[in-house]
């Protein structure tokens, strides 16, 4: 056997021994040729130059002829085609390792939001898109004032084979109330006012942070006038200034006002009535007992039932919503927050 031949059967023989990079593999090159699709890099072992398409880069990342990196093996080499490669999943890689570590240390960590869905919202973290559920928001519903802004949270579930991020603004938001609640209620006094940002709605009032920790504010402390739900006055996201009405060390809460930014309507009507006046004034609410009259911004009297006529009748027959009507002031007492009205008796 000559030179020749056997030193080209020892170059067969290694050959076939090394073993080839298969998907998913990590693979260390060299860049040795910007193109304008991607990149040519030289892999140590295989019989073509590998490519690299932009792509498969992450964000913003470009490339110098020279850098040496490891590449995430997207596509194997064959016989016809040279081996395909990736920055963008070896970078995946790493933030899921990232995220899998702060969900066992607890980290809190930042996240922009995307975009809004059903159930939930949609945020972006080194690239990976994860979820909020509603119930982990703090708003405790989703709304267009949270896109492209960053908020802080926690890990619930990181799972890359199911390309599965669980996340939670809530626990975020529970753990930093907890460091700084005794200094934000030592620095607040009862009567105080002070600013802060609506960040959740419900059907009994609404929750206004007041640097860093959640004041309610009760429906019955929006306005002097009737609504039906906060939302009627209020909307996420809104800053507003509110005066501080109770502060309870011991269960570490704050009651807040925004109906007392204002002037008391009721201190207001004192002297510009009197019992027997006859007054216009606007329906309200109708109830089976009765109708709700507003005589004064912010001030409702009632119309009882057996006041509205000398025959028995149904007020839901006799008056609707936004009705304007004279009234009898039959009796009037501001400081108790009463007035009782009369049509039948107008005209005795």
């Amino acid at each position: 056997m000559t030179t020749q031949v056997l030193d080209e059967f020892e170059q067969l023989l290694e050959e076939s021994f090394a073993k080839a990079n298969t998907v998913a593999d990590i693979v260390e090159g060299t860049v040795i040729k910007k193109e304008s699709d991607g990149y040519l890099v030289s892999v140590k072992g295989a019989k073509m130059e590998a490519f690299l398409p932009n792509k498969e880069l992450s964000d913003g990342e470009e490339l110098e002829v020279g850098d040496i990196r490891e590449f995430y093996v997207l596509k194997e080499e064959n016989n016809e085609d040279c081996m395909q490669l990736s920055l963008k999943r070896i970078a995946y890689a790493q933030a899921w390792a990232q995220l899998n570590d702060a969900k066992i240390q607890g980290d809190t960590i930042l996240a922009k939001v995307v975009s809004t869905v059903k159930g939930g919202v949609l945020v972006d973290i080194a690239d990976l898109k994860g979820f909020i559920p509603s119930s982990q928001l703090r708003t405790g519903t989703p709304f267009e004032g949270l896109v492209d802004t960053k908020i802080e949270v926690k890990v619930l579930e990181a799972d890359p084979k199911k390309n599965k991020l669980i996340l939670s603004q809530r626990q975020a938001v529970a753990e930093q109330r907890d460091q700084v609640v005794d200094n934000v209620l030592s620095s607040l006094e009862e009567g105080q006012v002070v600013s802060g940002k609506v960040v959740r709605i419900t059907d009994f009032g609404a929750f206004v942070d007041i640097n860093g920790i959640d004041g309610l504010l009760p429906i019955s402390e929006i306005s002097w006038q009737r609504i039906k739900h906060p939302s009627d006055v209020l909307t996420l996201g809104d800053t507003i200034e509110v005066k501080i009405i109770k502060i309870d060390n011991e269960l570490k809460r704050i009651s807040l006002s925004l109906k007392r930014m204002g002037e008391n309507p009721w201190q207001q009507i004192e002297g510009q009535f009197e019992e027997g006046q006859t007054v216009k004034g606007t329906v309200n609410k109708v109830t089976t007992f009765g109708a709700f009259i507003n005589i004064f911004p912010g001030v409702e009297a009632l119309l009882p039932v057996a006041e509205m006529s000398e025959e028995n009748v149904n007020p839901f027959n006799l008056f609707k919503v936004g009705d304007e009507i004279d009234v009898l002031i039959k009796k009037f007492t501001p400081k108790e927050h009463r007035i009782a009205l009369s049509v039948k008796d107008i005209n005795k």
